[in-house]
């Protein structure tokens, strides 16, 4: 039982028997009523806010509707008690029996416990890592990767029909750069001397295979060329390389997209952008006119113009937004406003941006575009993902010498591996800063978050193999498990540890309506930590071990608490996008 969602139900019974008595309005709001664990366990098991959201529309005193309230839930067969407290707040305690019934549903559930039904089979685009393919990715990137790719995760957890795609850069200025550092990479594979990278190219090594490439290709036919014809070929190849080197990248992260769509594809077969512009301007959202200058100092590149303007402000935006430059070309904001009717015109009509942090104050505009060529039909959520400050014990890790200016997602994975990444990179808010430490994360301690997680599953599963050994036939059966005498864990320990199981289900929930998959890593560090004390208990005090030799219907029931444990565990991992361990080595 999903002890939440049945009591949301049945607070949703008791308000309507309010109503058809009279009592509440029948279009009262009950979008602020709430189920949540009361702050203080001594109150309860569940509490809710209902008659406090219901006393302003029904005209009456909150703890005169809680009363009335409470006796319609008191009816409920598996509520031992109920109680009015405070301003209005209801308290409700449980019989025992719910936290048995919890866990034989976890055993039932055979790793789907938490699974949900929320999206409803409606489709999402997740749009994440999209960085320009004029390099390998690095640790920046991998934050918005592994933000977006759990993301995606959980909201398939949660019922939604995911396509997870990466937008691919491959058109304007940075990638012509790409190309002529390429060249220059492959006139060095001829034999020429180069000398060093002259300002404005990519100094990295990692273009020195792509030249040799395209010296493997071409020979020396491209040195007989103009910019204008060897350009196209370079770009090409340097960018297939590049893409080719971020899947690998991302591969080494557990990551992998359903799609990936070319910004150059835009103007390729007709021009997007172009039909775009002309959509919004047959809207009225598309004139000519003149912005006013900047706020403060105007940067060195403006200039007061007549040109062709978006009407943003009519969705919010701060100022209007041009789409074409002085030289005729189109704005990044046109061609990334054409990516989005694309998506709109795929059928997504609930679409998530997972970008870095500089593009901050791009989130308005593009939010104003989406409202503005879907009518309205289509929401557009855009998550930032913040910096990473990397450090080694303490102290800040210098550049890569591979990359040119940066450290490589590729190197993290392969110091600290991708399951320690990718926890880590979710055990903080993606809009906050995070610090990660390359040291901390390998160290085995219970100030390391993923090894404290882990940990606990690993113990969990050792538990397993003890009792093999003192109870030769067990073999894990989860339905005779589940038969088991499941009321027998009464030890306060134990039921918090359960309490802590059932909260799963909302956890997945609540987490996919936000937006935050660094919820589920929260909750897992909090399940590890009730896992662990009661590990710790039991060896304080032998009556609430695991085993006993001598009880072999107690030992059923813990060890049916245990693998339901490693059940949540493994699966919250498994949104995560990281490998559960049954082993610490």
């Amino acid at each position: 039982m999903d002890v939440f969602a049945h009591f949301a139900a049945e607070i949703d019974h008791a308000v309507k028997a309010l109503q058809a008595a009279g009592e509440v309005p029948g279009d009262a709001p009950l979008e602020g009523v709430n189920v949540e664990p009361p702050r203080d366990p001594t109150h309860g098991d569940l509490a809710t806010n209902a008659a406090m959201v219901l006393a302003k529309p029904a005209k009456k005193n909150p703890r005169e509707l809680a009363e009335k309230l409470a006796e319609v839930l008191a009816e409920d067969k598996y509520v031992a008690g109920v109680e009015v407290a405070g301003p209005g707040f209801i308290n409700i305690t449980l019989k025992p029996e719910v936290w048995g019934g919890v866990v034989r549903d976890i055993l039932e559930a055979k790793g789907e416990y938490g699974r949900a039904d929320l999206g409803a089979g409606e489709a999402v685009l997740v749009e994440y890592v999209s960085a320009n393919p004029t390099g390998p990715l690095h640790v920046g990137h991998c934050r918005g990767a592994v933000f977006g790719d759990a993301l995606a995760n959980l909201l398939a957890f949660a019922g939604y029909e995911v396509t997870r795609e990466y937008y691919i850069n491959d058109a304007g200025a940075q990638v012509d750069m790409l190309a002529r550092s390429a060249y220059l990479r492959y006139r060095e594979a001829l034999g020429e001397k180069i000398g060093e990278i002259p300002e404005g190219l990519y100094p990295g090594d990692y273009l020195v295979p792509v030249g040799r490439a395209l010296a493997e290709e071409f020979g020396e036919r491209l040195l007989a060329m103009e910019e204008a014809e060897w350009l196209p070929l370079a770009r090409k190849a340097a960018v297939a390389a590049m893409m080719a080197r971020i899947e690998d990248d991302l591969a080494a992260l557990a990551i992998r997209h359903d799609e990936f769509y070319s910004e150059a594809a835009l103007t390729a077969e007709g021009d997007q952008v172009a039909a775009t512009i002309e959509e919004l301007r047959a809207k009225g959202l598309v004139y000519e006119g003149r912005l006013p200058p900047p706020k403060g100092k105007p940067p060195e590149d403006w200039e007061e113009r007549e040109q062709t303007l978006f009407r943003s402000t009519q969705f919010g935006d701060d100022m209007d937004r041009p789409l074409v430059k002085s030289d005729g070309s189109y704005t990044y904001f046109a061609a990334d406003m054409a990516y989005h009717r694309a998506k709109i015109a795929r059928g997504f009509a609930n679409l998530i941006d997972v970008w870095g942090a500089d593009h901050g104050g791009y989130v308005k505009r593009m939010t104003a575009a989406v409202a503005a060529l879907s009518g309205g039909a289509a929401r557009l959520d855009v998550k930032i993902c913040q910096l990473v400050r990397l450090f080694r014990k303490g102290v800040p890790v210098k550049m890569s010498k591979r990359a040119g200016s940066f450290v490589t997602l590729r190197e993290i994975v392969d110091e600290v591996g991708s399951g320690s990444v990718r926890f880590m990179m979710l055990y903080r808010k993606n809009d906050a800063v995070l610090d990660f430490d390359l040291a901390k994360v390998l160290e085995q301690s219970r100030d390391n978050p993923v090894f404290y997680v882990q940990y606990a599953h690993a113990r969990a599963h050792s538990v397993m193999r003890n009792t093999r050994e003192i109870f030769a036939d067990f073999d894990e059966d989860r339905e005779e498990l589940a038969s088991s005498d499941l009321s027998i864990l009464k030890s306060d320990e134990e039921i918090s540890l359960i309490k802590r199981l059932s909260y799963y289900p909302r956890i997945i929930q609540a987490s996919s309506l936000s937006h935050e998959p660094h919820r589920v890593a929260f909750y897992l560090h909090e399940l590890a930590s009730d896992f662990h004390s009661l590990w710790t208990r039991g060896k304080e005090s032998p009556q609430l071990r695991f085993i006993n030799p001598d009880d072999r219907e107690l030992t059923m029931a813990r060890v049916a608490l245990v693998i339901a444990t490693a059940d949540v565990i493994a699966s919250g991992l498994g949104v995560l996008g990281v490998q559960p361990i049954s082993e610490m080595r």
